[in-house]
């Protein structure tokens, strides 16, 4: 048996580059992120009317999807770096507590928490919550592009951005 794992979009960057990896980490452990947003969905379907389950099932999954991607794109902008150069794009205290690991966090370092997880358990309000969150995730996305000079890791963060703004249309 041969396991051959695809990405759902294919990931590449140019080069090294810890300063634009700080930045993506905002779309890995952030409040906008692809965790808060894969686990706002795949909670709130418990709650949803059952015509929806399905759709928030599959948009969850998708973000589990991308936050794969975004853990690809932070690993390949940071596994050639010095500690040097960790230290230089702010990655310092990261580099302190976890070398070069993966840690969901935001862009300024702070830890994950579930209060990034909204769910009233009214299904309006959580569809609302859901649009205004892939919106949030839709601006962050072009922020980042904006902030990169990396041709290949923005095609992969375009590619994101637009899922965002299906996503807000599905919901």
């Amino acid at each position: 048996m041969v396991y051959e794992k695809k990405m759902l979009y294919p990931v590449k960057v140019s080069t090294c580059n810890p300063k634009l990896a700080k930045f993506l980490i905002e779309q890995y452990g952030g409040a906008d992120g692809e965790l808060a947003a894969a686990l706002r969905y795949l909670n709130q379907r418990y709650t949803i009317p059952d015509r929806v389950i399905g759709l928030l099932n599959d948009i969850g999954t998708e973000e589990l999807a991308h936050l794969e991607m975004i853990a690809a794109m932070v690993y390949k902008l940071t596994k050639d770096a010095t500690p040097e150069q960790m230290e230089a794009a702010g990655l310092g205290g990261h580099y302190a507590s976890h070398d070069k690991a993966l840690y969901y966090e935001n862009a300024s370092g702070e830890g994950f928490t579930t209060s990034y997880i909204q769910a009233k358990g009214d299904p309006i309000a959580d569809l609302y919550e859901d649009i205004a969150a892939e919106e949030k995730a839709r601006a962050t996305y072009q922020w980042i592009i904006n902030l990169s000079d990396d041709p290949f890791l923005n095609e992969s963060l375009s590619f994101l951005r637009e899922r965002e703004i299906v996503h807000s249309q599905l919901s």
